[in-house]
């Protein structure tokens, strides 16, 4: 089934991909702060730069001037991004006043986002947090003597606890605490967390023993479950005859995935469409790219996934 987007994060995708004037999907040369989160096998990645007017006397008073993104993700990924970066820009703000951007700040810009893409905000503001890590190691800014308390390896290093999307108990429970998340579903929605095989859910030092630690443990109650994030099969809408899902894929790929790919001088030709699979063939600056498999799966198919029917498959010919 397909996401339904506001307005505004619709057209906020669709001005990014196409350039547009105003827009920030790029990367910043020899920036002032850089940061990454997500990971491709999550099929959600971000890089974040910014650069900053120097205080002559006094680093903490830098002013964040410009921020760039790269974003390997879906519309509401590209989305929180562009407005990542507009608030950043729009509001004057310090490396350091810009942590108290959150990502219930980049929801309420696009004016709202699915439960279960609330995950792409959150993306964009751990982003910005590492980004804002590295600028103080540039500047010499001494983050703990101010009391700003960032991340550490820790996280990285604990014991994983989904395995899917290879997420510590440090991490989610900092999440947990930070985001004020009650039950799994919220887990998952926020940081992607038991959103494939959901295996991680009740199992022992799973989520919800973490959810038990940190809000205590509820009384015995049945709850629904949750469903997974991008389950392979759903009932979903009524079936479309093969003529409307064939005309809802070109429709998809002329709007939407051409602009993106043209962006960067490719293209892209569909051959043939058989159930719910689609033959296709990038063009251009795209035929014979190393990412060109990669763009493939994560742009095109994640993008008629989202628009069309979530059981699409493309395959490269």
């Amino acid at each position: 089934m397909p996401w339904h987007y506001t307005d505004k994060t619709t057209q906020l995708f669709m001005d990014a991909v196409q350039g547009k004037e105003g827009t920030h999907l790029g990367e910043i040369a020899d920036p002032d702060g850089f940061g990454e989160h997500g990971s491709i096998s999550c099929g959600d990645a971000m890089r974040f730069t910014f650069r900053v007017d120097r205080h002559p006397t006094d680093p903490t008073q830098d002013v964040v001037t410009e921020a760039r993104y790269l974003t390997f993700g879906c519309t509401s990924a590209i989305a929180s991004s562009e407005a990542l970066c507009a608030l950043l820009e729009g509001g004057h703000y310090t490396p350091l006043t810009a942590l108290e951007i959150k990502n219930a700040d980049i929801v309420n810009y696009l004016g709202g986002l699915p439960p279960q893409k609330i995950h792409c905000s959150v993306m964009g503001a751990e982003a910005l947090e590492a980004a804002v890590f590295n600028w103080a190691q540039k500047r010499g800014v001494d983050l703990d003597a101010l009391g700003v308390e960032m991340p550490t390896h820790e996280e990285q290093d604990g014991r994983v606890v989904c395995k899917c999307y290879t997420l510590t108990e440090p991490y989610i429970q900092r999440k947990i605490q930070e985001l004020d998340l009650k039950t799994i579903p919220d887990v998952t929605n926020a940081i992607k967390a038991g959103g494939a095989c959901m295996t991680c859910h009740h199992a022992p030092g799973g989520l919800q023993d973490l959810l038990d630690q940190a809000w205590g443990r509820p009384g015995t109650k049945l709850k629904d479950q949750p469903q997974p994030l991008a389950p392979t099969t759903a009932a979903g809408p009524p079936e479309m005859s093969p003529y409307r899902f064939t005309k809802a894929v070109e429709q998809t790929v002329e709007e939407y995935i051409r602009p993106m790919l043209a962006h960067d001088g490719g293209g892209i030709e569909i051959v043939d469409i058989k159930d719910h699979t689609v033959f296709a063939e990038l063009q251009g600056s795209c035929d014979g790219c190393a990412g060109a498999p990669a763009t493939l799966k994560m742009m095109v198919e994640q993008t008629l996934k989202e628009r069309v029917d979530e059981r699409i498959r493309v395959i490269a010919v």
